[in-house]
């Protein structure tokens, strides 16, 4: 059970932002089956440990690559930038203010005629704007502009944060 704790090698595949998402979900599955705890149920306990241990790692590694702001901040994670985004906030004022008159609108969602047709609008252009500003972060990440890649993340982390609540407000108005 030895395992390097480079998700990219855990996984076989190149430590880039493109991930193929079968290939992805293809190899957490054949190392869940490798390393499941319970494979090791009649081993010593430091085996017990181990298998846990692995199976915990294997699960933080897939979680990261799969997701598109996880995987930008450890890409920039392993180029030494600390991108947990927990203190950096974008500089740029326009897009600021237009995460302001987005939270406005989501604020304004229950109060909409057809709040569900409201939502999946608002949800249709962030989207849109969280996959661009993907693509912005590759092309910045290949060409090794760090500092706005670094940016990017900032804005990925608001994008990613909205559709969360976004998704959360749709389960509450299905919930009444």
């Amino acid at each position: 059970m030895n395992l390097s704790s480079d998700f990219f090698e855990i996984f076989a595949i190149p430590a880039t932002w493109q991930v193929e998402p079968g290939q992805l979900d293809l190899r957490y599955r054949s190392l869940q089956q490798e390393f499941h705890p319970d494979r090791y149920a009649n081993k010593g306990a430091v085996e017990k440990r181990l298998a846990v241990q692995t199976a915990s790692l294997i699960n933080q590694a897939y979680e990261t690559l799969k997701s598109p702001l996880k995987r930008a901040q450890y890409l920039l994670q392993l180029k030494q930038i600390d991108a947990s985004q927990d203190s950096h906030i974008t500089s740029d004022g326009t897009f600021l203010m237009h995460q302001i008159e987005l939270r406005e609108e989501l604020s304004d969602v229950r109060n909409n005629e057809d709040p569900f047709a409201a939502l999946n609008s608002l949800r249709t252009g962030v989207e849109a704007s969280y996959i661009e500003q993907q693509s912005q972060f590759q092309i910045q990440y290949q060409s090794q502009a760090y500092d706005q890649a670094y940016d990017t993340v900032a804005k990925m982390q608001f994008s990613a944060k909205l559709l969360d609540e976004i998704e959360q407000l749709e389960v509450d108005l299905e919930d009444q």
